[in-house]
Order: structure tokens, then sequence, then C-alpha cells
């Protein structure tokens, strides 16, 4: 029997080529922070004392004043919100999500409205915060801004995703500037991304981090910025924050995380990465209908993706069915699919055990060749895609 966890709970071994995804478990999880966890799980602490010595090791990686773990950066989100609406008054963080303050608006760039799993606008709400959306989806200008804020706005966030907008829209710096001048403190959304100080150093009063994404910690979030800002998110912990709880495993293990992130060999890991994308490129060369493209990171993160076009009528498949096909078998390979309707996926590198690089390319090779001796061109209607996108998640447990 093999000796892989998945296989003995009748799980599916997925292969994780998407990237950095919750819904897969995120990353691998680094030695140093299973290490960590192991050793205080048996253990009891003052979960405020442990979060005062996370928030030294978070200060020095950010360069931020303080910080916390939380649950997720979704957390992360309502806490911060929610802190710029009560400040440090414990009746009203208990009162929340009802505010006893007008001040409770919350500005965001249309084109930043985007669902990682849940809308980004819902852990505003949740907060008791109410979302003031400034531009349109693919433009904002400083006069959308300037014009929305009024004495009932209480923060402005800004989310770093590959899900926004990427054009016509305000940069942080720019949004900062405007948020500033009006006495408006910045919470910036960047749980995928990789540079922990960037974020901070480009005014953001806080930068909110995925602790399993890039750093390969537990599930967790982390919230880092000024220390009132921050405080007053942390004593969110005594209202909404309860239900977004961590455990003192999750604090220990984003810290060994965090101290684990100083030493890594980055440099190393990008040639492995690089290493990985060639393989699949030469794999996928002189197919016919396919073409392979390597591209860099859409936020700046230092990594390259492969993106992989699909023509069906040269390679008799969809897009989508060559991504449905990977995902299907013994060894299940999860592509990043959020684009598929534009006859492409993508190919993460990210989060693979040596080794796996091969087991892609020569899955792609075998669902490749089995198209293309197809008589018929394997192609679903996407509208079928969509209407049965939710099917299975609305049968769980079943």
């Amino acid at each position: 029997m093999s000796d892989d966890i998945r296989t003995k709970m009748g799980l599916r071994p997925v292969i994780n080529v998407s990237g950095t995804m919750t819904s897969l478990g995120a990353s691998i999880v680094v030695p140093e922070a299973i290490e960590a966890m192991a050793a205080i799980l048996p253990q009891f602490v003052e979960i405020n004392d442990l979060q005062r010595k996370a928030s030294a090791v978070i200060a020095r990686l950010t360069g931020g004043e303080a910080g916390f773990v939380t649950a997720s950066c979704s957390a992360g989100i309502s806490l911060a919100v929610a802190g710029t609406i009560t400040g440090p008054d414990l009746l009203a963080i208990e009162r929340l999500p009802e505010t006893s303050t007008p001040k409770n608006e919350v500005l965001v760039q249309m084109g930043h409205m985007v669902s990682y799993g849940a809308p980004v606008d819902q852990s505003i709400r949740l907060a008791g915060g109410k979302v003031v959306m400034i531009g349109q989806a693919t433009s904002t200008h400083r006069y959308h801004m300037e014009n929305a804020i009024t004495d009932r706005t209480a923060a402005a966030v800004y989310v770093v995703s590959h899900h926004v907008v990427d054009y016509g829209l305000l940069n942080l710096k720019e949004f900062v500037e405007i948020a500033h001048a009006k006495g408006v403190p910045v919470i910036v959304d960047a749980a995928s991304e990789y540079d922990l100080r960037l974020f901070l150093e480009q005014g953001a009063d806080i930068a909110l981090y995925s602790g399993h994404k890039f750093l390969g910690g537990p599930t967790s979030g982390i919230v880092a910025g000024k220390k009132e800002l921050v405080r007053n998110a942390f004593l969110q912990n005594m209202g909404i924050g309860r239900g977004m709880k961590v455990g003192k495993e999750s604090i220990f293990g984003v810290m060994a995380a965090l101290e684990a992130w100083e030493k890594r060999d980055h440099v190393g890991i990008r040639e492995r990465e690089t290493g990985y994308l060639n393989l699949w490129k030469e794999t996928l060369s002189d197919r016919p209908g396919i073409t392979a493209l390597i591209e860099p990171d859409p936020t700046n993160n230092p990594l390259d993706r492969m993106r992989v076009i699909v023509s069906p009528q040269e390679a008799h498949i969809t897009a989508w069915d060559l991504a449905a096909r990977l995902r299907s078998g013994p060894t299940p390979i999860i592509v990043r699919d959020h684009e598929v309707e534009h006859h492409y996926f993508y190919l993460d590198p990210c989060n693979l055990h040596p080794g796996q690089e091969r087991i892609v390319a020569a899955r792609l090779a075998e669902e490749l060749d089995k198209a293309r001796a197809s008589n018929e061109v394997i192609a679903t209607p996407f509208e079928d895609l969509s209407r049965h996108r939710f099917d299975g998640a609305l049968r769980w447990p079943d």
C-alpha cells in the first residue's frame, strides 16, 4: 500500500500545477513550520503573549510596526476594516457588524471587486463596512476617488491579485496619496504576493498576507502595518474575530515559516522551476494546435508560468476538455483554468514535489496524443460547464 496519506484516506493524489490555491491546500508546508507546530501542540501558552512574539517577527520581515496572525487573509480584511470602524472601543467591537457610527464606508475600485473563492466585498460587509465602489470596471480616475471620500469614509481597500483588472485603474501609490490627503487609512489585500515589504513601503497602512501560500506556513493570514491600526484590528478577536481565531500551532507555524523565508534559497527555487517550464515547453513543442508560452507573473512576483494555448480544430480538443482530462484518472493534474474560455490555461511550477514535473509532461503528451487520434474534435459546449459548475458543491457531502 502507498505511504501517501491521501490514498490511505481514499482521496485523489492530485498534482497541483494551478498555484497556491486554497481549494487544493495552498502550498507545501515548509519543514521548519511542521517542526514548530509539532513542538508547540502539546504545550499550553498564553495566546496574546505568543501573538506579541509573532508581532516582532512580522514587523521585522514586513517593515511594519506590528503584526499578528489570524485565520486567513480574508479574515485579515474583515479585522482590519473593523478596526478602522471601531477603533479601540470595546463596546463597538462587541456590537459589530452593527455600527454605532456613520463612519463605516470603505472605498474599493470597481475593478478590484473580485472573488478569491468568496467576494472581496463580503469580507468588508462582515465587519460592518458599507462598500463604496469607485470608478468603473476598467477605469478609475483621481476624481472618482477624491469625490467618494467623505466624513463617513473609514478606510480604502486595495486588492493585489491576478484576478483584478490590470489596466485603467489607480496604482497603489496614487491610491495612497489620495486617501492620505484626506486622512483615510489604506488596507492592502496582498494574499498571494511574494514581496513582504513593498506595499507598506509604498504607503499602505496595513498589508495583509496569506501565511499558507508562498510562505509555506499553516493555513493563516498575516496582518502587518502601523501599530495603532494593527492593535485595533487585533482587538476584534474579542468580537467578530472570535470566529476567525487561530491556534497556538498556526501562530508558531507562521513565525517559523517567516524565519525560514529569510533563509530560503529563492534563486535556487527559481532555477528549479525554470527547469520544469523548459521540460513542458519541449514536451509541447511542434504539437499541432498547441502553443506554449512562458510568461511572467502578472503582479510581478518573481516567478514564471506556462500558458498553454489550444486551437481545437488542430489539437482535436478544447482547452477546457484538455484540462478536464488532465484532472481525471489515477493521477489527477489540476491546472490553472480560470480563463479557460479564452482557449488557454496555465501550468504553475511552484508547488511540485521532485519528479512530478515529469508526470505532468507525460500526461500532457498522453492526453494530446489521444485527442489527435480522435476522428472528431472533443468539444464540450462551454455553457454546459457553466451550467454545472457548482453541482458538486451543492451535492456535498454526497
